[in-house]
């Protein structure tokens, strides 16, 4: 599967798994929508991959817990960008590392809106074209923590977790439609993952990645690439991919 030309839709581009993708695919000769709470960093991403690989690029500020704003561009698209090719889900968070029961309300909040609706909103926009077209290839980024629950993860892991559920279900539903659905979990990823979650505490983020060799933005990239690139009879449903390292959600040998 060539994706010279084609248009590939990413969500939180501004760094990261989503600017990895975004790098990875338009090296390839992709067209790219990027989406992101950030304008500038993404208006600065467009113009490098301009440079870079001569890539066509749109830009657009969205945040995708809000319909209306994922409507707005979907739906105004200039015609000869509105035949979306690939959708790639990345936008997500973690908020947080409590225990369900000292759980921070607006914490759940942000991860389910931004986790679940955000995908769903997003998704629900765009795939009735590919359905139309009978083509098209959706790449939900969820991770390991939607297969194994750890110790306060509790709100985030039921997020990925319906992640996996929804690409599961994306599957079913485009059956017979020529719509590929991967579903992706990574497991550590050294991106700006734990800053977020501990709320711009870098000394605190750091301590995540310390005494092994965690994954990047571009390992995962990689294998949304390798799934978008396979000969179109050929869907890869679902990749776990972790660092060496990590044997489980919970197990990670470190060397401190």
């Amino acid at each position: 599967m060539k994706l010279k030309d084609k248009i590939v839709f990413v969500t939180g581009a501004s760094a990261g798994i989503g600017k990895a993708c975004a790098d990875m695919f338009a090296e390839e000769g992709a067209k790219l929508i990027l989406l992101a709470r950030r304008k500038g960093e993404i208006d600065q991403l467009a113009e490098e991959l301009k440079s870079k690989y001569g890539t066509e690029s749109l830009t657009f500020k969205c945040d995708v817990r809000i319909y209306d704003e994922v409507e707005a561009i979907v739906n105004h698209l200039p015609d000869e960008w509105s035949h979306i090719d690939i959708l790639i889900n990345n936008a997500g968070l973690a908020r947080g590392l409590e225990k369900l029961h000292d759980g921070v309300l607006q914490n759940w909040e942000e991860m389910i809106d931004t986790n679940i609706k955000g995908l769903l909103y997003v998704s629900r926009l765009i795939m009735p074209g590919m359905v139309e077209r009978k083509n098209g290839h959706v790449i939900n980024i969820a991770s390991i923590a939607g297969r194994q629950v750890y110790p306060n993860g509790n709100v985030y892991c039921a997020s990925k977790a319906a992640v996996k559920a929804i690409s599961e279900g994306m599957m079913i539903d485009a059956n017979g439609s020529d719509i590929r659905v991967t579903n992706i979990d990574p497991g550590l990823v050294e991106t700006e993952f734990a800053k977020v979650r501990f709320h711009g505490d870098d000394e605190k983020a750091a301590t995540v990645y310390k005494g092994y060799k965690p994954l990047t933005g571009w390992d995962v990239a990689d294998m949304a690439l390798f799934a978008a690139t396979r000969p179109a009879h050929v869907c890869v449903q679902d990749i776990l991919v972790t660092p060496t390292d990590q044997a489980s959600a919970t197990i990670v040998h470190k060397e401190l």
